[in-house]
């Protein structure tokens, strides 16, 4: 057979490589999506356009915090075009959190919220109507009547006695780990550490909530299939973990689902959290049609999970030769109403707190708060990203109070193969101090040879 290569597999799209040894570091590697991408071949969620197709969109709370006096969709169904109103009610399983599939309970969130509202923009009425138009105008005709509660906003605020509740299901404001009101991580001694320490170093760090801002919104288009199955047109970045948890929030067999995805105009971690498929099914199954629930981009910006928020205490107790003996980290990071993915987050911000750095003492509280804020959840290596952040800010201002190098801070503290981390794993396969030292040498960065001379594989 002659094969003759295209320009796009060849050249700007392509690769010079021929693949026969698989090696591709320092090749240019074709993207197996690039050619679908390039052609505008690649099909979306939104290419899909089945016959008879319904539109669903969302009422949602006006309110941060506040109960359900009333809620009444008479003047929705009265909209010409819309074709039914879904309430809490007819979701068969209306609580979940999608992380129970790894035993993270409990279920803490409502598909549709039924007696209280906690975070602004919470869904509360769907409506499913023949034209976009006509579901946005009956989305704005349903009139819900609140109790307003008073918000819960600040996290350390969500942690001080007597503040309001904001999630019930949890009973407190921040979430549980086997027994403890925030992930723990204990190494050594840190009170002896500070106590041997010729100086203690404490700032406080802070992040905002940080939105995806994929340029595709999120959503799905739901296609009812003649067998009783349904079929799940999704952007999800995960298609198993979305079907598993809308099975379970549809009290149905697995089997009764088909996803298919793949395609992503963007994530970034953002569109793991299953929220708009479970009750487009329930609305194509109520109505025996296809039905679209995308996100407008104001919604997207509002109420879609953004990446945490995080406040960050780091006490650092260090030598006058730069070596850092104790260290204490206390983190809150505010998940929102809802947990989804944060308190896994947290778990990954509390191992990481220590850095790449070998501590002898650490002591780490990392708290997972509720709030009456969009509820969070992952985006780009969430509860690592703003920890680093966090973590290196400090190095450099340790490094600029003991008018030290902070490059030479980093290489005298730098964790070694073998060295015990500690949430008790030992390193291995470093390489950080080889990295360092090669950066060094590429930007001119003048190192002694006591420094040139450290390796990673080597004892302290």
């Amino acid at each position: 057979m002659n094969y003759r290569r295209s320009p796009i597999d060849h050249g700007y799209f392509g690769s010079d490589h021929d693949g026969d040894d698989f090696t591709v570091i320092g090749s240019v590697v074709t993207r197996s999506d690039a050619l679908g991408h390039v052609t505008g071949r690649t099909e979306f969620f939104e290419d899909v356009r089945p016959d008879g197709l319904l539109h669903l969109k969302m009422h949602r709370s006006a309110r941060h915090h506040a109960r359900l006096a009333g809620v009444d969709s008479s003047a929705a169904l009265a909209v010409p075009g819309v074709v039914a109103v879904l309430t809490g009610a007819d979701i068969p399983n209306n609580l979940y959190t999608p992380l129970k599939l790894i035993n993270v309970e409990p279920d803490d969130e409502p598909i549709l919220a039924v007696d209280k509202v906690r975070y602004l923009g919470e869904p509360i009425v769907a409506v499913v109507a023949e034209t976009e138009a006509a579901a946005l105008a009956g989305a704005a005709a349903v009139r819900v009547d609140y109790e307003d509660l008073p918000p819960v906003l600040d996290v350390e605020e969500a942690l001080a006695e007597g503040a309001p509740i904001v999630n019930e299901y949890h009973g407190n404001n921040y979430f549980t780990y086997e027994g403890h009101h925030c992930r723990r991580v204990r190494f050594g001694d840190v009170e002896k550490g500070f106590a041997e320490a010729d100086h203690v170093f404490e700032w406080r760090y802070q992040s905002s909530p940080i939105e995806q801002a994929p340029v595709e919104t999120t959503g799905c288009t739901v296609v009812p299939q003649p067998d009783g199955r349904l079929r799940i047109h999704s952007d999800t970045q995960a298609c198993f973990f979305t079907l598993d948890n809308t099975a379970l929030i549809l009290d149905s067999d697995f089997n009764k689902l088909r996803i298919v995805g793949g395609t992503v105009g963007g994530g970034f971690g953002g569109k793991v959290d299953v929220v708009v498929e479970p009750v487009a099914c329930v609305a194509a199954m109520t109505t025996g049609r296809p039905v679209k629930f995308v996100y407008g981009r104001h919604e997207e910006m509002q109420v879609s999970s953004p990446r945490a928020a995080e406040r960050i205490y780091i006490r650092d107790g260090v030598t006058n030769d730069g070596r850092i003996v104790a260290r204490q980290v206390t983190a809150y990071i505010d998940a929102g109403a809802y947990s989804r993915h944060t308190p896994y987050g947290t778990t990954k911000a509390a191992a990481h707190f220590p850095g790449p750095y070998t501590i002898p003492n650490v002591r780490i509280d990392c708290h997972c708060v509720f709030t009456n804020r969009t509820p969070s959840s992952a985006m780009r290596g969430f509860g690592v990203t703003i920890a680093d952040f966090a973590l290196e800010s400090q190095m450099d201002r340790i490094a600029r109070e003991l008018d030290m190098d902070p490059l030479r801070l980093r290489l005298k503290n730098a964790y070694r193969d073998g060295d015990m981390k500690a949430h008790r794993k030992v390193a291995e396969g470093t390489a950080l101090i080889e990295v360092m030292q090669k950066a060094a040498e590429l930007v001119g960065h003048e190192l002694p040879d006591e420094y040139r001379r450290m390796s990673s594989v080597e004892g302290r």
